[in-house]
């Protein structure tokens, strides 16, 4: 596949995550719940994560914000329900040093956020539901 598709593919997955997010929502119940928003352009995020047993068995997160953040804020969710806490960490610690532009590599439409380590401005969007992920179950 080619580069340029490659681009419009990644593209059009973000845009899928924007448009019909995953785990858009609240849970019921008691959860961890964590408010962060990025200043800098104004996305805003809450994060609710159901942990049972060190594993996250639920994740929803409510908000506003640019395709990026609310894109990446549904695929973080999808990815760590199920995981234990410490591969949710560990997915958060790769996806940041793929935002660093190292090469990491992931199963699921995460990977379509690679090209955003080209945009230095557009990183804090990017990771932003990571960053609450990580301050959630630290706290």
């Amino acid at each position: 596949m080619s580069l340029n598709n490659l681009d419009t593919l990644y593209r059009q997955v973000i845009m899928d995550h924007y448009k019909n997010p995953k785990n858009k929502g609240e849970l019921e119940g008691d959860a961890l719940t964590i408010d962060m928003n990025n200043p800098t352009c104004g996305d805003r995020i809450q994060l609710q994560l159901q942990i049972e047993d060190g594993m996250v068995k639920d994740a929803k997160f409510t908000g506003e914000g640019c395709s990026i953040s609310m894109s990446s804020a549904s695929m973080m969710t999808q990815a760590i329900k199920g995981k234990k806490v410490s591969e949710a960490l560990q997915m958060s610690s790769s996806f940041s040093n793929m935002m660093l532009g190292e090469d990491e590599e992931f199963e699921d439409d995460i990977q379509a956020l690679q090209g955003v380590s080209k945009f230095p401005a557009r990183i804090k969007c990017a990771t932003l539901a990571w960053k609450a992920m990580e301050k959630a179950v630290k706290e």
